[in-house]
C-alpha cells in the first residue's frame, strides 16, 4: 500500500461560507504557492488566537475511528492507519510548514524511530518550496519540537531529537529531567522541568508553548496528549484525515479519550465543520472547535 494517493490533489468538495476571518483577525498562512498550490488548490489559513498561542491538532483515523493500534502493535504509527497514503502526508507537511511548534507525546516518538517532526521530512521533493513558503511567512527555518514525557524516558540520540537545525524541548516531571540530564544532550535540545509528580498538566504545555514566542502549535498526538489538551480547551481546529479501511481492534486508540474520563469531561465542546477535500478515497475533514 506505500505510496496510496501518490499525486493525488485535496481537491475542495465543501467550505463554510464564514471560513474567512474577520476584520482584525490575524491569521496564519493563505494563498499557497504555485508548486504546493498544485497538490493543495485554494488558501489554507488559520486565525490566530489573540490572548495565547493557537493549537490545532491534526490526526489520521480509520472509519471506525482508530488513530492509533496500541501497545499489543509498538510500532505501527499513522502510516498503518492511512494506508501509507501520500496526500495525508502532505496535508501533515503543510501544516508544519504553516507552524511555529510541533507539540507530541513521547510515545509518538518511539513509534517514530527515524521520524524528524518537520515539512521536509514528509515531502522531501517540495522541501525547497515549503522552505519558501516559511521564510514568506516570516518563519523560522524549522518548528520547534516540544516532546511531553512525564518519566523522561527518551534516546537523546534519536534522529527527530538530535537533528542540529532543529530546536527540541523536552517537557516533563522534575523525576523525567533529572533522567534526561544523567545522559549526553544533543546541543538543540533543552529539558523544561515543568510538570509535577507524575503529570505534564496541557497549560504547562501552553506556557512552554508561549514561552517560546508561538502564535501557532500544532499538536500531533498520541491521542491521550491530544485528549488532555482538549479537555483543557485549549484545542481550537482539529485537521482529521478520514481514511478508507476499517481496523476493528478492540485495544486501539480512539481520538481524545483520556483514560479515566469521561467522554463529557473529556470534551464538552462543539465544533463547526470548515471544510471537506478528497484525495482519492481519502477524505480531509477541518473542524473549529466553540471557545
Amino acid at each position: 500500500m506505500a505510496g496510496r494517493s501518490e499525486g493525488l490533489a485535496l481537491e475542495s468538495l465543501w467550505h463554510a461560507p464564514s471560513t474567512a476571518p474577520g476584520d482584525g483577525i490575524d491569521v496564519r498562512g493563505g494563498l499557497l504557492p504555485a508548486d504546493l498550490a498544485a497538490l493543495y488548490p485554494g488558501e489554507l489559513a488559520v486565525a490566530l488566537v489573540n490572548e495565547r498561542p493557537t493549537v490545532i491538532g491534526n490526526f489520521v483515523s480509520s472509519v471506525d475511528g482508530v488513530v492509533a493500534l496500541g501497545p499489543s502493535e509498538p510500532a505501527a504509527g499513522g502510516g498503518e492507519i492511512s494506508g501509507f497514503s501520500a496526500a495525508d502526508r502532505y496535508m501533515m507537511a503543510l501544516l508544519r510548514a504553516l507552524a511555529d511548534v510541533v507539540v507530541v507525546g513521547a510515545g509518538t516518538v518511539r513509534v517514530g524511530t527515524r521520524h524528524r517532526w518537520t515539512a521536509d521530512f514528509l515531502a522531501p521533493t517540495l522541501a525547497t518550496a515549503l522552505a519558501a513558503w516559511r521564510a514568506d511567512l516570516w518563519l523560522s527555518a524549522q518548528p520547534t519540537t516540544i516532546v511531553v514525557t512525564a518519566s523522561g524516558n527518551l534516546d537523546p540520540a534519536h534522529p527527530g531529537l538530535s537533528a542540529p537545525d532543529v530546536p527540541v524541548i523536552v517537557a516533563t516531571t522534575p523525576a523525567g529531567a533529572e533522567r534526561l540530564n544523567a545522559q549526553p544532550l544533543p546541543a538543540n535540545m533543552k529539558v523544561a522541568p515543568v510538570g509535577s509528580n507524575d503529570l505534564v498538566p496541557a497549560g504547562a504545555i501552553l506556557e512552554l508553548i508561549r514561552g517560546t514566542g508561538a502564535r501557532l502549535a500544532l499538536c500531533e498526538g498520541g491521542p491521550h496528549l491530544f485528549g488532555e489538551m482538549l479537555r483543557a480547551r485549549l484545542i481550537d481546529e482539529l485537521f482529521l484525515t478520514v481514511a478508507p479501511q476499517i481496523v476493528g481492534r478492540a485495544k486501539a486508540h480512539r481520538l481524545g479519550l483520556v483514560e479515566g474520563t469521561s467522554f463529557s469531561e473529556s470534551h464538552g465542546r462543539w465544533s463547526n465543520l470548515l471544510s471537506v477535500r478528497r484525495a482519492g478515497d481519502d477524505l480531509f475533514l477541518r473542524y473549529r472547535f466553540e471557545r
